[in-house]
């Protein structure tokens, strides 16, 4: 017997975060596992492990690009097709979904050949040095091929946990996460492929993760089923979703530009190890993050469903608790951080140089992350509401008029200690903020209920 799709409307909310919000929490921290178990196994390379961690850390941007497109497509269109379905409008979510997939393959394609034809170009530009690069092209060269899986189980997966099967969706991303930490020491260590072989693994494991998404899909068990008729792109249907889901693409995307420009500027006042330092700290930052955009995703769902049903109670209710959950994860998370920040930096080396580097800029990176669950608990809502204009602007704010020129400025102020001054950064911007976000969420909420309202009583 099909599952009732109006469970979004009626379930009690504290339940249904629960519920769903688990098992994405769960994918989150699971997805986390591709990239994090790679270094780790990579940074235990003997002989070569520090250079040959940095060299994959400076590929972080340009994975961080692929990411960002699925986040474009699918993020942007998951949250337009709940919306439908509170609507119960299936023909437009149906074809949300089509539209998304089409849309997808054809960025696939482009950003492989893009990758394949220019990466040695891109990683010496985005701080790889003479002693790093050999391993950075090595890794990158292999991952550029499984652009296509990376696309397709990132962005699709979006729209079996927005139908509400949160429980599917995280196995999507436990398939390849289990492959990927069985077959890592077998390629890197058993074949002696170094580098190449966590590449290898990585690639083989998120085209076991795309095989099951699509799948599911394309079966009888989901509410929406991809369907030919539904993948021929409109204009109508695809934009607004490629619109709302900017403002993740800018987020994720501009992660990448900023890694650009910590890793050049850590080049410059710190050499090599404090390039290797922040691998490891953008590595401990996706910990931190991953889990709160995991609650996100759990409440997209419900916020986006009742948003189409125009419950205002019910929108109201769940961005309640999603935030108090949001908060308190930050602030035990931040604790750990600041109290055992050794454990953390010990996970990705055995370099006692690197170890007891990273260890003082990790409190320094991580110094108010207690605060960031507003952030994304706030800006997560704002998809799911489809108020894509604020979302973006959020994301703006924070990463380019606030990040990046703080990595050029804070240095020429803290002159004492140059590479300190360029992780000091990340805290100094994420108190400001946080600050913008949660006034203009304030208003900005206030106004999508007040709309909701009005369109239930005319």
């Amino acid at each position: 017997m099909e599952k009732d799709k109006s469970f979004l409307g009626t379930e009690p909310i504290g339940h249904l975060l629960l519920r769903l919000a688990l098992p994405t929490v769960a994918a989150q921290l699971i997805n986390m596992l591709y990239n994090i178990v790679d270094r780790i196994y990579i940074g235990h390379i003997p002989g070569d492990g520090a250079l040959a961690l940095t060299g994959v850390g400076v590929c972080m941007p340009l994975i961080m690009v692929v990411s960002a497109f699925a986040a474009l497509v699918g993020n942007g269109g998951a949250p337009r097709a709940s919306i439908f379905m509170g609507k119960n409008d299936t023909d437009k979510a149906e074809r949300t979904l089509g539209n998304c997939f089409t849309m997808q393959i054809i960025i696939s394609v482009i950003l492989t050949v893009i990758l394949l034809m220019g990466n040695r170009s891109f990683l010496m530009a985005f701080g790889a040095s003479t002693n790093t690069i050999d391993f950075a092209v090595g890794y990158m060269n292999i991952y550029a091929i499984g652009t296509v899986f990376v696309q397709l189980t990132l962005g699709m997966n979006n729209f079996i946990t927005a139908q509400g099967f949160a429980k599917t969706g995280m196995l999507s991303v436990l398939i390849g996460a289990v492959a990927n930490i069985i077959l890592d020491p077998v390629f890197i260590f058993g074949f002696h492929m170094g580098v190449r072989g966590a590449a290898f693994a990585t690639v083989i494991s998120q085209a076991l993760s795309c095989i099951w998404v699509l799948s599911f899909l394309f079966g009888k068990k989901t509410f929406l089923r991809l369907r030919r008729k539904t993948m021929k792109l409109k204009a109508d249907i695809l934009l607004p979703c490629m619109a709302l889901g900017s403002s993740l693409f800018v987020m994720q995307l501009s992660e990448s530009i900023i890694s650009v420009c910590y890793n050049s500027s850590l080049l410059k006042y710190g050499g090599d190890v404090a390039v290797g330092a922040m691998t490891i700290l953008t590595s401990v930052m996706q910990f931190a993050m991953l889990p709160l955009q995991g609650l996100g995703q759990g409440a997209q769902p419900i916020i986006s469903y009742n948003y189409g049903a125009r419950n205002e109670n019910r929108v109201r209710s769940t961005f309640k608790l999603l935030l108090k959950t949001s908060v308190t994860y930050s602030v035990i998370l931040w604790m750990i951080i600041m109290i055992f920040p050794q454990i953390f930096a010990g996970m990705f080396t055995s370099d006692s140089t690197l170890l007891a580097f990273t260890k003082t800029s990790l409190r320094i990176y991580m110094a108010v992350v207690f605060i960031f669950g507003v952030q994304i608990a706030c800006q997560m809502t704002f998809i799911s509401l489809g108020r894509a204009k604020d979302s973006i602007i959020v994301a703006i704010v924070r990463k380019f008029v606030l990040v990046i020129p703080l990595i050029y400025i804070l240095p020429h102020i803290f002159r004492g200690n140059q590479t300190n001054a360029v992780y000091m950064a990340e805290p100094v911007a994420d108190i400001l903020a946080v600050t913008f976000t949660a006034i203009l969420f304030f208003f900005e909420f206030r106004k999508a209920l007040a709309e909701m309202s009005g369109s239930q009583n005319s």
